[in-house]
């Protein structure tokens, strides 16, 4: 039972699944999803005390905080994976050490104001970029030497989308525990 609560905070909308056939609703539904990110963020965090900024969503996890951070450490590193599979052929990325990152001093003292605002204009550009594809440029993609495989941006996309909601998830959680 333990271990079922504990996966259940780890993973409050349940692991990442890819379905690899490409269609256009399930594509606007990430596109809107990570569009949307940002408000949905700072909607959130208003309803929590600055003091609960610094609560871990789980026992050995992240504060929210750290997870606001980490979001948008991650999705600049997205973004800037989606331009070079637009511009190279099959590039290899640099995979970063997430969990380092978010030991950082930027990670655990800055306001998490400063990163939403961040991510209201990354994501903006991002969204833009992504609406401008061509259905061939979702078969484009990158290689991640720590998974040893491509990774296409259309389960790039789709990872995206539900990484968001998988980490607003984790701040809905101290959200509850203050109810």
């Amino acid at each position: 039972m333990a271990s079922i609560l504990s996966e259940k905070r780890q993973y409050p909308i349940g692991r990442f699944s890819f379905h690899p056939v490409m269609n256009e609703q399930e594509l606007q539904n990430c596109l809107a999803r990570i569009e949307t990110l940002p408000t949905r963020l700072q909607d959130a965090l208003h309803a929590l005390s600055a003091e609960q900024w610094d609560t871990p969503y789980r026992l050995g996890g992240w504060t929210v905080r750290q997870v606001v951070h980490h979001l948008a450490d991650s999705h600049a590193n997205a973004y800037m994976r989606f331009k070079l599979a637009l511009t190279e052929d099959r590039p290899v990325i640099k995979p970063y050490l997430e969990e380092q990152w978010a030991e950082l001093a930027d990670s655990k003292i800055l306001s998490p104001s400063v990163s939403v605002q961040w991510l209201e204009a990354l994501h903006t550009r991002w969204v833009t970029l992504m609406r401008q594809m061509k259905p061939s440029d979702w078969a484009r993609s990158i290689f991640h030497p720590d998974r040893n495989r491509l990774i296409s941006l259309w389960e790039m996309v789709t990872l995206y989308a539900w990484h968001g909601d998988h980490h607003l998830a984790h701040i809905q959680l101290v959200i509850e525990e203050r109810q």
